[in-house]
């Protein structure tokens, strides 16, 4: 059972989420918050496998929230906002979230983005993605951090290759076809990338692989559509 805990500074959204997600045979809402530092203590104390994370709350904003849930427990935080914004794309993600979302999904992909997320994928809307990697295009370039290429150089040639891939989207299945290897083999292969580079999960590498310029903004398909 997958345990949800649904941060917003809206009640109706809190209730239509929690209607949503109650619904399903393999969802449970644990706990509900209305502004970022309630959602920091209830993810303390109530342990969630999901947060559903609203970005503009009143104190504490969901950023911050993100950051502090991610550093001091092992939920996975799923962005949702109305707001289609470069910014809180790039700053949800470098603050540890999954995933980022728009609030107008249909119920049925609430509940599946919920599923992704748990199975510590990521999950952004095509539109999120093409604007995470205009906005990567134009932050002026300082260089490779060393920390960064440090830990590309741990990987070997076909980890490199899968983080590349990982970079442009592509699911597990669409890895092992890429690859021309077994699903299970793209799994410890992308598994492996994240341990070496210590990283959360997907979004994490995706950030990674453009921020160490493995990846370059523009130079193949970025939304895995």
């Amino acid at each position: 059972m997958i345990r949800v805990l649904i941060a917003d500074d809206q009640d109706l959204f809190r209730a239509g989420f929690s209607m949503i997600l109650g619904v399903q045979p393999d969802i449970t809402v644990a706990g509900e918050a209305a502004d970022g530092a309630s959602a920091v203590e209830a993810a303390v104390r109530l342990r969630p496998d999901v947060v559903l994370m609203d970005v503009q709350m009143p104190g504490m904003d969901g950023l911050e929230a993100t950051a502090r849930i991610c550093a001091t427990t092992r939920a996975k935080v799923l962005v949702l906002t109305m707001f289609d914004l470069d910014d809180y794309v790039y700053d949800a993600l470098r603050a540890g979230a999954s995933g980022f979302l728009l609030k107008d999904i249909r119920r049925q992909e609430l509940a599946e983005a919920v599923r992704v997320v748990a199975a510590g994928e990521a999950l952004l809307a095509p539109t999120v993605t093409r604007r995470l990697v205009e906005t990567l295009v134009r932050r002026p370039s300082h260089g490779v951090i060393p920390r960064l290429a440090a830990g590309l150089a741990r990987l070997t040639e076909r980890e490199t290759q899968t983080l590349r891939l990982m970079a442009r989207g592509l699911s597990n299945a669409e890895l092992a076809a890429e690859l021309v290897v077994s699903e299970n083999t793209a799994k410890t292969h992308v598994s492996r990338v994240l341990t070496k580079l210590d990283l959360r999960d997907r979004a994490q590498a995706v950030v990674f692989a453009y921020e160490s310029g493995l990846v370059v903004p523009g130079e193949g398909p970025a939304d895995g559509g």
